[in-house]
């Protein structure tokens, strides 16, 4: 691969070979730090609030997207959402056949800008966008503070 920056914007580019990964940590900063420890703690889901324009984020943001202000304002979300679009997976990450298929679909909530990516638990024949759907969450002593502590979403 060459190392020149591209100047064509259309222009495909390869990586060959592996890219180390090793030794680097990743850390989910403040407001994310907030969510996870709030949801294996408490059960509870938390969005951050920009108390300059009143934009809500879920997965919480350190500053707001819209006015850029620093947010240190965190708010208890209602555990249900709105499937906004979903995909079902018949085959896992190793290329082996799931029974029965997963489904993962992104969430909504209301008045609240993003959503959180899961698993839903719901009969096939039933799902569809918009339909409402609640978080189902791991017991207390199993919850590790990530997005696992949410086993999956079932219909509300």
């Amino acid at each position: 691969m060459s190392s020149e920056k591209s100047i064509k914007p259309n222009e495909i580019i390869q990586w060959f070979g592996d890219m180390e990964v090793a030794g680097y940590i990743y850390t989910v900063g403040e407001a994310g730090e907030r969510f996870f420890r709030t949801l294996k703690d408490k059960g509870l889901l938390v969005a951050s609030k920009c108390n300059k324009c009143g934009n809500k984020y879920i997965p919480p943001k350190a500053f707001c997207e819209n006015c850029f202000n620093e947010i240190k304002e965190y708010i208890e979300v209602e555990p249900i959402g709105t499937v906004e679009t979903y995909t079902i997976l018949h085959v896992d990450k190793d290329d082996k056949p799931t029974s029965p298929p997963t489904i993962v679909a992104f969430i909504s909530f209301d008045n609240i800008k993003g959503g959180l990516v899961h698993k839903l638990k719901v009969n096939i024949n039933e799902l569809k966008i918009g339909m409402k759907v609640k978080a189902k969450l791991k017991p207390e002593n199993q919850r590790k503070g990530s997005i696992n502590d949410i086993e999956y979403f079932e219909k509300a």
